[in-house]
């Protein structure tokens, strides 16, 4: 029997793996439910094995771990796949770049899905194909 496939948004950067659980008609149930996200999120210890993975592929040194981030492209509060390689990433913490930059980005999305300004599969496009230009677009006002 063969699986059945994992949901995705398409990117220039290939097929970034989405929360099945999270659709349009399921939003008051899962992103915009206080709580979703850490209901989602997965182990420090799956977390902390999938960033040593990285930064190994990558060619650093572990070292340097604590200036990573282990960052859901789209992120849980989007309905972003909370396990799947694909929806993984290595993101530096600080800087123009920053971890700390895109988690307002994040919530900012979430606000506008949850109060039905923008489509859940627009929120997650925008930030899975280019977060920065997505955060220029979408900076308040």
């Amino acid at each position: 029997m063969l699986a059945a496939a994992v949901p995705c948004v398409s990117t220039q950067h290939g097929c970034i793996a989405l929360n099945e659980d999270v659709r349009p008609e399921t939003l008051q149930q899962t992103i915009c439910l206080p709580g979703y996200t850490k209901s989602v999120r997965p182990s420090s210890r799956y977390s902390n094995g999938v960033k040593a993975k990285l930064l190994h592929d990558e060619g650093l040194d572990s070292t340097h771990a604590f200036r990573y981030e282990l960052d859901h492209l789209v992120p849980l509060a989007l309905g972003g796949h909370p396990r799947k390689l694909s929806n993984l990433a290595l993101q530096a913490r600080g800087g123009e770049q920053g971890a700390e930059r895109k988690d307002i980005l994040e919530r900012r999305l979430q606000v506008l899905v949850c109060r039905g300004e923008l489509a859940l599969g627009d929120a997650q496009a925008c930030i899975a194909e280019d977060w920065e230009a997505c955060a220029r677009q979408y900076a308040p006002r």
